[in-house]
């Protein structure tokens, strides 16, 4: 019998900056497809990964108890996916410290009960259940010290790469050969060409073109499940109809609540 673990994922939040205003009154307290709030996703049940101005009104709809929270990766510091009233928050109900996971020279203010540990890109680090946590550079405003990340666990590897555009040059590298069974791709713009942030988000027709690139580099195989995120509903059709775009190129779109294992 395997003593393998599966990777527990749970979406609190898949939009990039463009709130809808059915977060302030008829979704305040549950989930909608197309009101997404802020990215964010909960990992093993003990990880947040990025901690925007709605993670705590995520993990109040999933009745989640906030010291439950050990560990929050930063992917970067723009105040969609880092709120220090949140982490805060969250720092407060803990008696033990939470460990707040920053790129490497990303400056943050102190907060108290909340120990900061720089990482350096394409080093790995092990986590407390045992999995290990690799940054990998992002194409993204350098300015925020944006990373994206490898998150594996007893043999299993999931990509997080929300936000940024394309992959730069090092982390396609890193890629080489991973063979990937999750990959969290940034989907800010819709399906549409000439959208001018192609410098720091991806479009539905960017993804599409690199996508058999990454299987020709085997960080993707057929087996492997493509989710996007971090999206742009004033950038897209409804969800429903952004399901079925993507599902004409094998990938799946998430949504707040969406629950995964791999």
């Amino acid at each position: 019998m395997s003593n393998t673990e599966n990777i527990k994922l749970q979406f609190l939040g898949t939009c990039a900056c463009d709130y809808s205003p059915k977060l302030e009154n008829e979704c305040k307290f549950c989930f909608d497809n197309d009101a997404r709030r802020s990215s964010c996703m909960l990992i093993d049940e003990c990880f947040l990964l990025d901690c925007g101005e709605h993670t705590l009104d995520s993990l109040d709809i999933l009745k989640i108890p906030y010291d439950t929270i050990s560990d929050i990766f930063i992917t970067h510091t723009h105040d969609d996916h880092y709120n220090d009233k949140s982490i805060e928050k969250i720092a407060e109900s803990k008696n033990e410290p939470l460990k707040l996971w920053v790129r490497e020279g990303a400056q943050v203010p102190e907060i108290t009960n909340v120990v900061k540990i720089e990482m350096k890109p394409y080093q790995k680090y092990q986590l407390s259940n045992g999995a290990y946590l690799t940054s990998l550079l992002a194409n993204h405003d350098a300015q925020s010290f944006p990373q994206h990340f490898i998150y594996e666990k007893d043999g299993k590897k999931m990509f997080y790469g929300c936000d940024g555009a394309w992959l730069l040059a090092e982390t396609y590298n890193y890629l080489r050969g991973q063979s990937l069974n999750l990959m969290v791709l940034d989907a800010t713009v819709g399906d549409y060409e000439g959208d001018y942030r192609m410098a720091e988000h991806n479009s539905i027709p960017m993804i599409r073109l690199m996508l058999p690139s990454l299987k020709t580099n085997r960080t993707i195989n057929d087996d492997t499940r493509i989710v996007l995120s971090h999206i742009a509903p004033s950038l897209h059709k409804s969800h429903a109809e952004t399901v079925k775009i993507a599902s004409g190129f094998g990938a799946q779109v998430a949504y707040d609540g969406l629950y995964l294992e791999i």
